[in-house]
């Protein structure tokens, strides 16, 4: 089949995969709260239903009391491999309303963009697995498994069980991961590292009750000095991560201008960048530390008491080639060494997730170069880091080692994912859906 044959193809199915797109993100499918969990639920019924019409064998299953997950198959025509498409249907919490420019649960294009919680992250995902086997059709000739997971923004927590449980149905010798970024609008890419999450509380606690500035003030320490002088001993002068023993790597050699940093960072004027190295090397391979939260009491209404106990969010990025026990070990160990004055420190972990470095050598990765280069019209892919933490791909690569993992996606660096006014590109997304199409048609050339 030409590239020009799929080109009409998945142009003439595009319209209807939007309208299910937006059919998806009106479902309120946020896995962190509790009250919506009948919405979780909802959306899982709706995807089952989208692969059910196409001809798949449907079922929702779940493991360990884990969010509802959707399994689709179609299986393989003998001699032929199979490929395991992954996406996931849960979303993030839309939070303030008023800094939407419109409803987050009620789909809306503006200038080429469709904005919506999970208009992107991660619903179009599954649209653009959906796309793909409606182009083909009849002509599908390679066993294609859908695995839609509804828990993966809280942490994928009962996904290892899952897959072992679905150990059989999920088996695949292709893996396509939907749930990553391209480099730029215009220029695909395909994700080959990631780094992982350690996220820890901390309370510093000084006094066991709040006592008066005045009368002890000069000889007792407050809990927010001691917090605060313990926070500033995580960073060296120039920025970098001060704790000893965490890895370090080099990343690929990508021209990351300063003027499109600071555009796609939102960084002040006059704002200086943290770390020594390559940008990219500071955002995909080396560790990053940030304060993500803090317990104290307010500014408007504060006492003159010293406060007796602070807390903090920690939340330690690891690179590729690290582990979360050795993260964890070598924090406490930073956090014990330094804490001022005596003060007890408590340390509580958080979650963790490991990071991911992916070997993307071989027939399937060159047939996805070539998918993504004819998509775009002759732009070849990018192999790229991402700093963020997708942790539950390092559980795919020990589920099913013998399976290549293809780590793709349909955001940019404007889609705002989890923040306010989540935005799909729509031109990207439909070179998404033809470069999709164009894999699982060349992949039966794999053999199983």
């Amino acid at each position: 089949m030409s590239l020009d044959d799929l080109r009409r193809r998945v142009g003439d199915v595009l319209p209807g995969v939007r309208r299910d797109l937006e059919d998806l993100v009106r479902i309120q499918s946020v896995s962190a709260d509790p009250a919506r969990a009948g919405e979780v639920q909802r959306s899982a019924e709706a995807v089952a239903a989208l692969f059910s019409a196409e001809g798949f064998d449907v079922r929702i299953t779940s493991a360990d009391g884990g969010a509802p997950a959707v399994i689709a198959r179609k299986p393989a025509p003998t001699g032929a491999p199979t490929i395991l498409l992954y996406a996931h249907h849960d979303v993030q919490p839309e939070n303030d309303h008023a800094d939407w420019d419109s409803l987050p649960f009620e789909p809306t294009e503006r200038d080429g963009r469709l904005y919506g919680r999970g208009a992107a992250d991660d619903k179009a995902g599954i649209a653009a697995h959906l796309a793909a086997v409606r182009a083909l059709g009849e002509d599908l000739a390679v066993g294609v498994t859908v695995f839609v997971e509804g828990e993966e923004e809280v942490g994928s927590g009962s996904l290892p069980a899952l897959l072992a449980q679905e150990k059989d149905e999920l088996a695949s010798d292709v893996i396509v991961i939907a749930d990553s970024t391209n480099w730029d609008i215009g220029v695909p890419a395909l994700t080959t590292s990631l780094r992982g999450l350690v996220r820890v509380d901390v309370e510093v606690r000084t006094l066991t009750h709040a006592v008066h500035s005045g009368m002890w003030g000069g000889l007792v320490p407050d809990a927010l000095i001691a917090l605060s002088r313990l926070i500033a001993s995580l960073h060296d002068d120039d920025g970098n991560v001060a704790i000893a023993g965490l890895h370090a790597g080099p990343a690929d050699d990508i021209d990351y201008p300063e003027e499109r940093l600071r555009a796609e960072s939102g960084a002040v004027p006059g704002l200086r960048w943290i770390g020594s190295g390559p940008a990219v090397e500071r955002l995909w391979t080396k560790p990053a530390l940030s304060i993500t939260g803090l317990d104290a009491p307010q500014v408007d209404g504060a006492s003159n008491t010293l406060v007796p106990a602070a807390r903090a969010k920690i939340s330690l990025r690891i690179a590729p080639g690290d582990t979360t026990v050795n993260a964890l070990t070598r924090l406490r160990e930073h956090l014990d060494a330094h804490v001022p004055w005596g003060a007890e420190l408590t340390v509580t972990v958080v979650d963790a997730g490991a990071a991911t470095a992916i070997q993307a050598t071989g027939p399937a990765y060159d047939l996805a170069r070539d998918a993504f280069t004819q998509a775009w019209d002759g732009v070849p892919p990018v192999d790229i880091g991402v700093g963020g933490s997708i942790p539950f791909i390092a559980e795919f690569l020990e589920a099913f080692p013998a399976a290549s993992v293809l780590v793709t996606g349909v955001e940019d660096p404007d889609t705002r994912a989890h923040g306010a006014n989540e935005g799909l590109h729509l031109a990207e997304f439909a070179r998404v859906c033809l470069a999709e199409t164009l894999l699982l048609a060349n992949l039966v050339s794999i053999a199983p």
